[in-house]
């Protein structure tokens, strides 16, 4: 589980983020992220019994991400992150793909899986399997527990025009026109903190596995 002091540390970055404050307060930083890393392991192990192209074995520290932000391109100069976000690969040939994404921050924590934003190439092979296969993809995302749980995936964001090769009165363009693919729920704080949310966690993910298994076959 997320213990509370991870939570209150990040609530209080938010409220002093600079260095001054961070430094200070370098320690609690140090704590928050070992326990979000025990977590990120905890859910590796049980989620790569579903999902075998996960590494039960695979560093944990790898898949957190870094607290600081790039801020050289940004004009939002704030150093640090206000969340600390879990990234979980699933694409068994490496480089991008369908991943799973857990973000811990307080009052905002959500978990998400899919594919977000997919490079052209990838994007393309996507519609293309779309294209051939939309059957296996509704069978999928238009289950009432998967809406219930993820919401309707056709409200994401999308294209205004019809994609390259494809045509307005394709009978799936609304899944065409995606520019992402991506299943989220939101997590409340409390349910973080529960000694069973590495278990509610990994079962909401399961959910979303035969999504990332579809994207990863289109790209594959």
């Amino acid at each position: 589980m997320i213990k509370k002091e991870t939570l209150d540390f990040l609530k209080e970055l938010g409220d002093n983020n600079n260095r001054d404050w961070f430094m200070a307060n370098k320690q609690r930083h140090d704590d928050a992220r070992q326990n979000v890393i025990d977590f990120t392991q905890a859910v590796i192990k049980l989620l790569a019994k579903t999902d075998a192209n996960l590494n039960a074995e695979a560093d944990p520290r790898k898949c957190v991400l870094r607290i600081y932000r790039d801020i050289r391109f940004s004009l939002d100069k704030i150093p640090y992150k206000r969340n600390f976000g879990i990234s979980l690969m699933q694409n068994p040939g490496g480089g991008r793909g369908s991943e799973y994404y857990i973000h811990i921050e307080p009052g905002k924590a959500f978990l998400a899986g899919g594919y977000w934003m997919p490079e052209a190439s990838h994007l393309k092979a996507i519609r293309q399997e779309i294209d051939y296969n939309a059957h296996d993809l509704k069978q999928i995302v238009d289950t009432p527990e998967f809406i219930k749980l993820f919401g309707n995936i056709r409200e994401q964001d999308r294209l205004k025009t019809v994609p390259r090769d494809y045509n307005a009165d394709h009978p799936d363009i609304d899944l065409l026109k995606l520019k992402s693919f991506i299943a989220q729920h939101p997590l409340k704080d409390e349910e973080l903190l529960k000694k069973d949310a590495v278990e509610k966690i990994v079962a909401l993910c399961c959910k979303i596995y035969p999504l990332n298994v579809f994207l990863n076959n289109a790209i594959a």
